[in-house]
């Protein structure tokens, strides 16, 4: 597996046939996106999160080039930690490791490249399948009773996971 920078004309058109599910969309982004996902709305939030927060988008790839994966990764300087948004994988690749391997790679970018102290991220509570991911990738929770978000008559606990360099 690689990593590489996103590119909006080359792997949107992949990425946004990877969440086809109203909830599962609600429980990537927060709904901050529109559903279905579209071109303009998800390059405007890119935009948006790389200007507020310094987040810079990447696709994890096969060797051969394939996209299998998409997450974003922004580091605060004066806090000294990264920071994991809009994680996903493609869904035929689900279930065989792809987004430890994913975020394994992006956790040591994370560590040895940028200098991160610590690293999180934040999954809701129902996301039972990506916590699990997150955990065997080493991230803990420490934090699971913070803004509520509402979906369909739910209640969702946001789960603040994190990693420190290290593992400690």
């Amino acid at each position: 597996m690689r990593l590489r920078p996103y590119i909006h004309s080359r792997d949107f058109v992949i990425i946004k046939n990877w969440i086809t599910q109203k909830r599962e969309h609600a429980m990537w982004c927060a709904n901050i996106m529109q559903f279905p996902i579209n071109s303009n709305d998800f390059e405007k939030v890119m935009d948006d999160i790389a200007q507020r927060c310094g987040d810079s988008p990447y696709v994890a790839t096969t060797d051969e080039g394939r996209p299998v994966g998409f997450f974003c990764y922004s580091v605060n300087h004066m806090t000294n930690t990264g920071k994991f948004k809009f994680v996903v994988v493609d869904p035929e690749m689900r279930g065989r490791g792809i987004g430890t391997e994913m975020l394994k790679l992006a956790v040591k970018y994370a560590f040895e490249i940028t200098k991160a102290d610590m690293v999180d991220l934040i999954v809701f509570s129902p996301n039972i399948g990506a916590k699990k991911c997150y955990e065997s990738t080493g991230f803990s929770e420490v934090q699971s009773d913070f803004e509520p978000f509402s979906y369909d008559g739910e209640t969702w606990k946001r789960c603040y996971m994190v990693l420190k360099n290290g593992g400690k």
